[in-house]
């Protein structure tokens, strides 16, 4: 429940941070755009409060681009490729070695292409990735349908009652379900961490309000609709 609360928050910050970047974008010497919360620190600020705050929206910028770059090993790297390689391996005896290698090189093909390779390998592999998975669930839920009610029942119990976690006192129990669900609806849509925003910028929609509306609607299918569905 938590974890979809999270979500209605994450479509409004979603919006606000990929209209930023499409306004704020910069073209580079090659002719791509370049945007997010670094390019909005460095322009933006400036073009709110006044050339004097130059150097203080540059700071900020250097500061995320920085934290960015720790951070993308911990929520874009070892965690999903972690899982990857521990299914495979327990599926089909796949060394966790091996995976590595192969998305390794897979990663780097796509990412030394730029951010327009990003944003057209993302085009075409994410609705097919999501549409299967999709189908998966409603198999699973099709075949195990009479548990889906009580499931639900429980989840909506165990949001607002001492059940949420072991031990402890209803409010400690109902904080730790808050904050285990905030932090799973944030991680998949990134709602609020800026990374999304990088790649708005890149479209090739002029309009950041009609940017941000397609980009707010992230949250809403991966977190309420395929979480919800896992």
């Amino acid at each position: 429940v938590w974890m979809w609360i999270s979500a209605a928050f994450g479509i409004s910050s979603k919006f606000t941070e990929c209209s930023l970047a499409v306004k704020y974008r910069v073209q580079n010497d090659r002719g791509e755009m370049l945007g997010g919360p670094m390019v909005t620190a460095e322009y933006g600020i400036p073009a709110v409060y006044g050339s004097k705050f130059k150097g203080f929206g540059k700071v900020l910028g250097v500061l995320f681009a920085l934290f960015a770059v720790v951070a993308s090993f911990g929520i874009g790297n070892l965690t999903q490729g972690n899982a990857a390689a521990e299914q495979l391996h327990h599926a089909f005896s796949i060394p966790s070695w091996g995976t590595a290698i192969v998305l390794t090189v897979l990663t780097a093909m796509v990412m030394l292409g730029g951010i327009r390779s990003i944003a057209r390998v993302c085009a075409f592999f994410v609705p097919f990735m999501a549409v299967i998975y999709i189908l998966g669930c409603l198999y699973i839920l099709a075949v195990q349908a009479d548990y889906v009610l009580p499931a639900i029942r429980y989840i909506l119990d165990c949001a607002f009652t001492g059940e949420a976690a072991a031990g402890g006192v209803v409010g400690a129990a109902v904080m730790t379900a808050m904050r285990t669900g905030v932090a799973r609806g944030l991680f998949p849509n990134e709602a609020g961490l800026g990374s999304a925003a990088i790649a708005s910028a890149a479209a090739q929609n002029r309009n950041p309000v009609r940017q941000a509306l397609i980009s707010s609607s992230g949250p809403f299918w991966d977190t309420v609709v395929i979480c919800a569905l896992t």
